[in-house]
């Protein structure tokens, strides 16, 4: 398969320590070629506010929300009365400035332009530090431009931004409204809808329709300018004249797609020598609300004490400096670990998956004022809250911030504990965001599943700090999820699991380990909370379930799909919570007999899921070769799917599932199940230990569930 090459520019994915550390190489993998992601991301921030470039440049295509509907974000650079663009393909009239860079890491995105004379630095920052979240909960990003001359003269130089107001609707027909103001230094600019239906619908492919997208800069001692209108105008001004127009357009309120209005702004960087000159934009959503929580409207997290726009961005412009450096040195040291423990690939599409992760997210407060995490089922039907989304996304956030992972599971947990449910195990999800009133339907029929997946993630958290406080006030919740599991767990019956793609099945193997594993979970969940007599009987318990697995699922080389289905086989992903839970349920050597099976049914581009398919998931597939014990076979399994994101034709965010014979294809994408990349960091003890201990967040006291509206109280 031939690697891919960027027509007149090479794309590069720079080394990160080179850029980062200076001179020489940051992982020992120099040599690696470079790494075209098939969609970068620009402002990530939760499902509504997440806008990628699909294409080799930035110039190339418009910018788009996940969904790939346009929300066009464009930049133009005006050097000695010549135009050229830095992003976005308008106006088609005017050349791109040479694309010669790229580098993607966790926070940034940095984009490098040059022609002769100048080179240009785009970055966009996206300050997710997991160990704070009143600086991970601004839903902003800050796109910064660092110019300089590079032929040994000075060049008059201009820079223009604009937003568009697509960015505030779900249909381009939706009328918009907007303003400007003054927020400290920087001129704020709004557009958004004329409406305002604030938390009135939501759905999978569904964009926000209500509050407020936001793009402010500093105007007053800049040489800076700001206008609101329509955008060939204002592109057309600019590229004339290098000015923009001297009054704001007031024809509103009027369709976000007639003569589609922009927020502008210009600077002026007068003569721009060797020394680098940085002017920066920030673009921010105000939701006013985020999540409708069982009949309450939930406020975003960062506006829970009282925040607005015109009090968060002037701080956040304020905080640049020190976050900036703060995300560097995020970086650079976690792209070391990742590739001190998977190697210079896996570290690549882990950087990738974290914003995707968080871009899938919605952070609110409840009404204690304490953080909740919803996740979104992107491209799946939108679920909210969805158990085994959750499930492979939390290696990310019980490896750098329990306090997250904590607050993903909090809804389900406080859901379960309510009259509202009334099943034997957990619930699958909540609704369909950003509407969450629980779906009260036992479970979407995958009840092992969902019992499974709560009691190995709530394990994995409470680990993390030695006791089993924060799973107390559910405990009768986990303890009837175990006693379910034990009854129905080992041999499960003709149901879902989280591949619910591939339909029902009875007697699945690798759905029997994550029953298996599960009551081996709430075992050690007894031994926390000192109830030595339980966590001796489900620890036995579990070993007992494992020895009876291995016989009625042994097929020779490998282990079966399904015990009734002889000549079958299936990755058995569940497997490596065994190992990073320290469970020691089953012998080494299943892993081992696993993994030598798994590179026998290796196609091009990855492990297919099971023997009944070509399709593979990306997370399980790295799940799975986390079960290798040696390097070799963990880059075996894991390379192919580098190869694939690397070369494939789909221009979409992180894809968790295609085909492993066709690069043509594609499935299921930006969703935040791609946490689960991080969980061969989660396996390295030592690493677990130095990322999570660095969470100072303190939080508990969630409030309970209100009780629905037509309930009597």
């Amino acid at each position: 398969m031939a690697r891919f090459v960027s027509g007149d520019v090479v794309v590069v994915l720079f080394a990160l320590g080179f850029l980062l550390c200076g001179a020489g190489s940051w992982n020992g993998h120099a040599e690696e070629a470079p790494f075209r992601p098939p969609a970068v991301p620009l402002v990530t921030s939760d499902p509504y506010l997440s806008i990628w470039s699909e294409a080799d440049h930035l110039t190339d295509d418009v910018t788009r929300h996940w969904t790939h509907h346009p929300h066009p974000l464009i930049s133009l650079i005006r050097v000695d009365d010549t135009s050229s663009r830095l992003m976005g393909n308008e106006p088609a009239d005017v050349p791109a400035l040479p694309q010669v860079g790229l580098e993607v890491t966790p926070t940034r995105t940095i984009y490098q332009f040059e022609n002769s004379k100048v080179h240009v630095t785009l970055t966009f920052l996206t300050a997710a530090l997991p160990d704070d979240l009143e600086v991970l909960s601004r839903p902003l990003t800050y796109l910064t431009w660092s110019v300089r001359s590079i032929d040994g003269a000075a060049h008059e130089v201009s820079l223009y931004d604009s937003t568009s107001a697509l960015l505030a609707v779900n249909k381009p027909d939706e009328k918009v409204q907007w303003s400007r103001q003054k927020a400290g230094n920087l001129t704020l600019l709004r557009a958004g809808t004329a409406l305002q239906p604030v938390l009135g619908s939501g759905g999978d492919d569904h964009r926000i329709d209500w509050g407020w997208a936001c793009a402010a800069a500093r105007t007053k001692l800049d040489e800076a300018a700001a206008a609101i209108g329509a955008n060939a105008t204002l592109l057309q001004s600019f590229v004339k004249d290098g000015e923009l127009p001297a009054q704001d357009d007031d024809r509103m309120p009027r369709a976000a797609s007639d003569e589609q209005p922009v927020m502008a702004f210009l600077f002026h960087l007068g003569r721009v020598a060797a020394k680098p000159v940085a002017r920066q934009v920030i673009v921010a959503y105000d939701e006013i609300d985020s999540i409708k929580y069982f009949g309450r409207d939930l406020q975003p997290y960062w506006r829970r004490n009282g925040a607005t726009p015109e009090t968060l961005l002037p701080r956040a412009e304020k905080d640049f400096a020190r976050l900036e450096k703060r995300c560097q040195e995020f970086d650079r040291e976690l792209m070391q670990d990742l590739t001190r423990a998977g190697g210079a690939r896996y570290a690549r599409i882990a950087a990738l998956a974290y914003r995707q992760c968080l871009a899938a997210c919605g952070l609110a407060a409840d009404a204690n004022k304490q953080p909740l995490l919803f996740t979104k089922e992107n491209t799946s039907n939108g679920d909210i809250a969805t158990v085994d989304v959750i499930y492979p996304m939390d290696p990310v956030w019980i490896l750098l911030s329990p306090t997250l992972a904590k607050c993903s599971l909090v809804p389900i947990l406080s859901y379960a504990a309510s009259w509202h449910w009334k099943f034997p195990n957990a619930p699958h999800d909540l609704g369909t965001y950003p509407i969450a009133p629980g779906r009260d339907d036992g479970g979407e029929g995958m009840p092992v599943e969902e019992s499974g997946n709560m009691l190995l993630l709530c394990d994995a958290i409470c680990q993390q700090e030695g006791r089993a406080d924060f799973v107390a006030p559910w405990w009768p919740q986990l303890t009837q999820w175990a006693n379910y599991l034990e009854q129905y767990g080992l041999d499960p019956e003709n149901q879902l699991c989280t591949d619910d793609f591939m339909g029902h099945l009875a007697h699945n193997a690798n759905l029997s380990i994550k029953a298996i594993l599960g009551l081996a979970a709430y075992g050690d969940l007894c031994r926390l909370r000192a109830d030595t007599a339980n966590a001796t009987r489900y620890a036995q318990l579990a070993k007992t379930d494992a020895a009876h697995w291995m016989k009625v699922a042994a097929e020779g080389d490998h282990y079966l799909l399904a015990f009734d289905k002889p000549n079958t086989w299936s990755q058995k992903y569940n497997l490596v919570w065994d190992r990073i839970l320290g469970l020691n349920v089953f012998p080494p050597e299943v892993a081992q007999t696993e993994i030598a099976y798994y590179k026998k049914q290796l196609q091009p581009f990855g492990l297919p899921l099971d023997s009944r398919t070509r399709l593979t998931k990306t997370d399980w597939s790295v799940w799975s070769a986390t079960l290798a014990d040696n390097d070799a076979d963990f880059q075996a399994l894991v390379s192919p799917i580098y190869d694939y994101l690397n070369e494939t034709t789909k221009r979409v965010p992180l894809a968790d599932s295609y085909l492993t014979d066709n690069i043509n294809s594609t499935g299921m994408h930006a969703r935040p199940v791609v946490g689960g990349i991080f969980i061969k960091m989660l396996s390295d003890p030592g690493l677990r230990k130095k990322w999570s201990g660095r969470d100072r967040a303190k939080v508990g006291n969630w409030a309970p569930l209100p009780p629905r509206v037509e309930e009597p109280r």
